[in-house]
């Protein structure tokens, strides 16, 4: 079949002008992309810088914990300015998931992460994952002295002798886990028996600091903090050591850091290329060359050497959609822990 030259030179010609126009709606919209940031701060600022880097796209981001955020994206609704949210742990976006609130991701970045590391439904997605652990004094405690699962913390000879972060959205995404794998009755149990037997402290960091400075035997925090203390001075690691409990038990619990699309955002395609970014090959080198210490989740990503892999960990395999961060704040209240 013959194709006249005037015909090709039309084609072009229309092709060349989709283009342009194309490029030039997307040369006129230079608004920044909002991102409600609940995640550490200069990781979220590294992906961000990143992604300008490669795009063009200005990214703001609004700081702020856990629920703080995820309980402002709620009550914002379809009104809210933001276009991404970022969380450190999954109960926040659960709850934003709840309310309806969020667009599904696209198939080429659920593809990016391995489904353990996501919920099944699409609508957000693992951005990055941090361990339990138990910290524990050197000099207090030998190897075998260690708790053997997180809820043997529970017993009467720990009383006195282990610490926690009651009030930090860390903790209550570990709670969070316990509820799912063990139900309701047994997570409550725990909870009386820790308002029994641990010493609260305002933070993960904290807690550590107090384990080094031997105020307390041990506490349960998640692995980063060590990490990064050990990479800068290691003044208030020194003396500790971190413990996994594995065996696929509670206090193996891997915490997810999300990422989602606001349904309401304004600039949906930014949106998704954001997410895409950082649960992709940009994003994910940052988690193993940065200093946030937390876990790459891509597929085929490295973390950072330092790390016990997350392969031998042994975590509990848990839904994060699942995690019901009202229902673990509830069970904590009536425990006199919030």
């Amino acid at each position: 079949m013959k194709i006249s030259i005037p015909f090709l030179v039309r084609a072009v010609a229309l092709a060349s002008g989709v283009l342009a126009m194309s490029m030039g709606a997307s040369a006129q919209d230079t608004s920044p992309l909002v991102v409600y940031n609940a995640q550490h701060v200069s990781l979220t600022q590294a992906w961000a810088d990143g992604f300008t880097k490669e795009t063009g796209v200005k990214v703001i981001l609004r700081n702020g914990g856990d629920s703080e955020l995820g309980n402002q994206l709620v009550q914002e609704g379809v009104a809210s300015p933001a276009d991404v949210f970022l969380t450190e742990n999954s109960p926040a976006m659960a709850l934003v998931d709840a309310a309806g609130l969020f667009a599904p991701l696209e198939a080429a970045t659920l593809a990016q992460v391995p489904a353990n590391f996501r919920p099944t439904h699409g609508r957000w997605i693992g951005v990055a994952a941090r361990s339990t652990v138990f910290v524990y004094n050197k000099s207090k405690l030998t190897p075998a002295q260690l708790p053997k699962s997180m809820l043997d913390l529970a017993n009467p000879s720990w009383k006195g002798r282990w610490a926690a972060s009651p009030s930090g959205a860390d903790f209550q995404a570990i709670v969070s886990a316990l509820l799912e794998l063990k139900g309701e009755p047994a997570t409550a149990a725990w909870l009386k028996a820790m308002k029994e037997n641990f010493t609260p402290y305002k933070g993960n960091g904290t807690v550590m600091k107090a384990v080094n400075a031997g105020q307390i035997d041990g506490g349960v925090i998640y692995h980063y903090y060590h990490f990064g203390d050990q990479a800068k001075t290691g003044e208030n690691s020194n003396n500790t050591a971190l413990y996994y409990f594995r065996n696929e038990d509670p206090g193996a619990f891997v915490s997810i850091s999300g990422g989602g699309v606001l349904a309401s955002s304004k600039h949906a395609a930014k949106a998704q290329a954001f997410v895409k970014w950082a649960t992709g090959k940009g994003g994910q080198e940052i988690l193993k060359t940065g200093d946030s210490y937390e876990y790459a989740v891509g597929v085929g990503a490295q973390s950072n050497p330092k790390l016990v892999p997350l392969a031998e960990l042994q975590a509990p395999k848990v839904e994060p959609s699942k995690l019901n961060s009202k229902k673990v704040s509830d069970l904590m209240t009536q425990a006199g822990l919030l």
